[in-house]
């Protein structure tokens, strides 16, 4: 039996249980058997004999949160509960008893369960209250399981249960981790009162929270905690328990970088700094690592990340003990814990949208802990005017997740209410809330007057005690310590700090080495100065290529496919015979089947990924008869790699970051999104800004992280059409100036063959360093026969181009204009140049708008010496597309290379609100005025 089911209580049989799903694409199962309860039938007799004291029994169960006594203020309004009156029940004599067997879980182990076991009324109610109407509040009733419902009551009904920290060394620790915590605001506020530190003071109970949970987490096994948190509370816990210099701090503090100068980054304030460190915990055979992340400032954000950093890490680690799943599950040596405020928990829907990826096959991390940090206000707005909910907690009863409201006030009780919490996480792998109901001492940070608006609160705030104050005398009362030592606790601590900001005169910062499975790799400032780096070898001989291509079509023998994927197999097979006319689809199964043979891993995550938005992909395939699927590339393909299709939920927000944080965890891994449309994205709008295009700047976070958003013209409408180019184009930090091989934050590539595809996607895991890479993916380009690739293009020794040069171009000195564009517009124009015999006109493809590719385009520019007219082409509005990140470049290597200064022309549709019109005859008539326009007045 697992720990916190006692055998004599009722009977268990071992069963799958009711989480018995398959990463199919994969090849990891994620089902645990789970202690499915039934009564015996002397306990269910009892139940139906003693109904009243059941019905009373379940309402204590129920409601009894609404009459706990959680908050440290009082300024809940808790009124007593009627449901909570035994004589609603006709049980009205306390000296009456009860058989209990059956009914509540307070028999001895080893005690014959069959045995009566009866108790007073009276001795019931007080029993129960003292459970459920203490300053711990349970919400689990509302689990449609049966088997989540026992382990609490069990858990909780125990006779221990009410029991905190039993230890005086436990208890101790306590103090000494509020103590200092509270020794570390008031030396923040001496020495840096003009510092915005947002300090834990009123919540300081949060610390040993931590530190209970990582203790327990150590206990069962856990290797790795992930954890995301944003910033109250932030510099107390690094300092404190995650062994941040404290020097380090003083230093950043005093208005340096917290990285060397000579790296050329802006860094970040003191609010997202972050560790990992290694904690050993004494008696503990096996130390923990905390991974604390770095945040932006947008609240819950990093959350979505911390799960998939996770997930990435708990697959690292089944591949490496096991290819037979089940011997290891997600969640067995890897814990993701997320800190979350009261508000932004109620308000972010990032919130819900993590949740619902909790329990999805591809997504769950096998249950993380959620500690709401309960200030019961958000800036200046209380709980009243922030949610419409009784608990910000109560978004979690989306998924059923079980709640435990603790009074931040005793923090015996709210390590108890850890420990509870990880029992419950470890024994089911699902998420689990605490809500931790504390108080912020000070206004929105240490400069703000939260009297402006919560006079009656602060108020009551300002006249207490603080809560490492009320514990250290309670300690003091009960002898556990002395005065004098919980006041050497902090001259101590105090002098510790004293002395490391000293020391912050001398600190020199240290770069954050490469290490673990991110030590092959280089820093991307280095290695993009060579050509090998920045642009390796991505061919692949024919042979292997014809292999991974048959492969990705191979069909299992009595597998029945769709009647039409068999024109998808055979067209494939045709193409690679005989090695020509490889259409979008085939390409990029070529380059995840040979990525995967190198050794490297493929995740492609999004709505309909499996199958692809424009049924082109079919990487994975569906039994018509019985709904089984099959991923040939993992299923016929002999290689060290797996591909991961996950079919999200429909989410971007959530989905993006998730995908995100498998990249900053994994090097050997492709990690992909695919929006449905390419406009899409703005749903993820807050991870693109705050990490995917400043993550290497703020926090020397590489990502290679792959972007696919179908992108172009096609009479869809507005938000079907555009990926939106000029926000990804300015976001990104390319030079202005024509300079050469830059450093971007970010590569943004608009290809217009299935080969550059090919080539981008293995660049990816092939250059020495990771960048995150934007596509303007195709939709028209998908099944056009014009824009198809041959074996050849990918063979070793071909690579991407960032420029393409035009190919039917025969006499280059006949060519006076020069046609500058991006994407699948230029099949159109090859069309109309065919129509109108227009021999002088060149069509120049950048593929690759950032970096922006000077030396290859200066190299073409140069070759058509008789050209005097330049012009760019885009089907974008003028406002939108790449135009306004390209005129200055390209007139000024214009300039350059003519030697005088020469126009250069936009021909496009003219500013507009939308990227394009929702009137089929509108549109057609705009896309033939721009198609027109490159060949105007010749």
């Amino acid at each position: 039996m697992r720990a916190g089911i006692r055998s004599a209580r009722c009977v268990y049989r071992r069963s799958s249980g009711t989480r018995n799903y398959h990463d199919h694409s994969y090849g990891f199962r994620h089902s645990r058997q789970v202690d499915q309860p039934d009564y015996s039938a002397t306990q269910l007799a009892n139940r139906t004999a003693n109904a009243p004291l059941l019905r009373y029994v379940d309402s204590l169960r129920t409601h009894g949160h609404r009459a706990a006594r959680i908050d440290p203020l009082d300024i809940l309004q808790r009124e007593e509960v009627a449901a909570l009156d035994p004589s609603r029940y006709g049980l009205v004599d306390g000296h009456q008893k009860y058989d209990v067997n059956g009914i509540l879980w307070t028999k001895p182990v080893g005690v014959n369960p069959e045995a009566p076991v009866e108790w007073a009324l009276a001795d019931i109610v007080s029993h129960l209250r003292s459970v459920y109407v203490g300053r711990i509040a349970y919400e689990y009733m509302h689990s449609p399981s049966k088997t989540e419902r026992l382990w609490f009551s069990n858990m909780l009904e125990s006779a221990d249960a009410v029991s905190g920290v039993k230890t005086a060394e436990g208890r101790e620790r306590i103090h000494r981790l509020l103590a200092e915590s509270e020794t570390f605001d008031q030396f923040m506020q001496t020495k840096f009162p003009n510092v915005k530190r947002y300090a834990l003071e009123g919540g300081e109970s949060m610390i040993p929270a931590m530190d209970a949970l990582f203790r327990v987490a150590s206990q069962a096994g856990v290797e790795h905690i992930i954890l995301g948190m944003a910033h109250r509370g932030r510099l107390n816990l690094l300092t404190g328990l995650l062994e941040y210099p404290a020097r380090a701090l003083f230093d950043k503090l005093k208005g340096n970088s917290e990285v060397p100068e000579e790296l050329g980054v802006s860094a970040d304030i003191i609010n997202h700094l972050y560790a990992s460190p290694t904690l050993q915990y004494e008696g503990h055979a096996r130390p923990i690592k905390v991974s604390m992340l770095p945040n932006p400032s947008h609240l819950e954000a990093i959350n979505a990340v911390a799960l998939g950093k996770t997930r990435a890490k708990q697959f690292a680690l089944l591949k490496t003990l096991s290819q037979e799943p089940g011997d290891c599950f997600p969640g067995d040596k890897v814990m993701c814990l997320q800190l979350h405020g009261d508000a932004s928990f109620t308000g972010q829907g990032i919130i819900m949208e993590g949740l619902g990826l909790s329990n999805l096959p591809h997504y769950t991390v096998g249950g993380s802990i959620h500690l709401v940090v309960n200030n019961s206000i958000g800036y200046t707005t209380p709980g009243s005017n922030a949610r419409s909910s009784l608990y910000c907690s109560d978004i979690g009863k989306m998924i059923n997740a079980p709640v435990l409201h603790v009074n931040g006030d005793h923090p015996e009780d709210v390590a108890r209410a850890v420990e509870i919490a990880f029992k419950y996480r470890n024994h089911f792998r699902k998420d689990i809330i605490i809500d931790l109901i504390v108080y912020r001492r000070w206004g929105h940070n240490e400069l703000d007057e939260p009297a402006f608006t919560q006079p009656l609160m602060y108020e009551k705030i300002r006249a207490r005690r603080s809560v490492p104050a009320l514990y250290e005398n309670q300690l003091i009362e009960d002898k556990t310590i002395t005065a004098s030592t919980a006041s050497s606790v902090r001259e101590a601590y105090k002098t510790l700090l004293t002395n490391e900001l000293a020391a912050a005169d001398g600190y020199t910062p240290r770069a954050p080495m490469l290490q673990g499975q991110w030590s092959g790799l280089a820093w991307p400032k280095d290695s993009v100065k060579e050509e090998k780096s920045r642009n390796p070898d991505t061919g692949v001989e024919n042979a292997k290529l014809v292999e991974v291509g048959k492969a990705s079509v191979t069909v299992p023998e009595s597998f029945e496919i769709h009647p039409r994927l068999s024109r998808h197999v055979g067209n494939r097979l045709k193409a690679l015979e005989a090695g020509q006319k490889l259409d979008w689809a085939t390409a990029e199964a070529l380059a995840f089947g040979s990525l995967m043979q190198d050794g490297y891993d493929v995740r492609i995550s999004g709505q309909d990924v499996g199958r692809g938005t424009f049924s082109q992909r079919h990487a994975m395939l569906v039994d018509q008869k019985s709904e089984t699927v099959t991923v040939p590339l993992n299923a016929a393909l002999k290689s060290e790699g797996r591909i991961e299709l996950a079919n999200s939920s429909l989410s971007e927000y959530a989905v993006l970051g998730f995908e995100y944080g498998v990249s900053w965890e994994r090097p050997n891994i492709l990690p992909i999104w695919e929006a449905q449309f390419g406009d899409f994205f703005n749903g993820a709008q807050i991870i693109i800004d705050t990490f995917i295009s400043s993550s290497e700047t703020k926090w020397l976070k590489q990502s290679g992280l792959v972007l696919l958003l179908p992108h172009g013209l096609d009479g869809a409408g507005a938000e079907h059409s555009s990926s939106r180019l000029e926000r990804w184009l300015q976001l990104s930090n390319d030079a202005q100036s024509v300079e050469e091989n830059v450093n971007v934050n970010m590569h943004v590539v608009f290809p217009t063959t299935p080969a550059q595809y090919f080539h981008l996607l293995r660049r990816q895991m092939k250059r020495p360093f990771r960048k995150p890479l934007i596509v303007a993916a195709p939709k028209a380009l998908l099944r056009l026969p014009a824009a198809t690739s041959s074996l050849a293009e990918m063979a070793p020794g071909t690579t991407f181009s960032p420029v393409l040069d035009d190919p039917h171009v025969s006499n280059k000195a006949s060519a006076t204009r020069l046609v500058f564009l991006s994407g699948k517009l230029y099949y159109d124009l090859v069309k109309e140049r065919t129509a109108r015999s227009a021999s002088s006109v060149a069509l120049i493809r950048v593929e690759e708008l950032s970096p922006f590719p000077v030396s290859a385009l200066r190299s073409i520019v140069q070759s058509y010496e008789n050209a005097t007219e330049f012009v760019w082409v885009q089907e974008e509005p003028k406002n939108q597309g790449a135009w306004s990140h390209v005129q200055d470049r390209l007139r000024t290597l214009v300039k350059e290379v003519k030697g005088d200064e020469k126009e250069l022309v936009f021909r496009g549709r003219k500013e507009d609100a939308v990227p394009a019109p929702g009137v089929s005859k509108h549109y057609q008539a705009q896309q033939k005025a721009v198609i027109a326009g490159a060949f105007e007045e010749l």
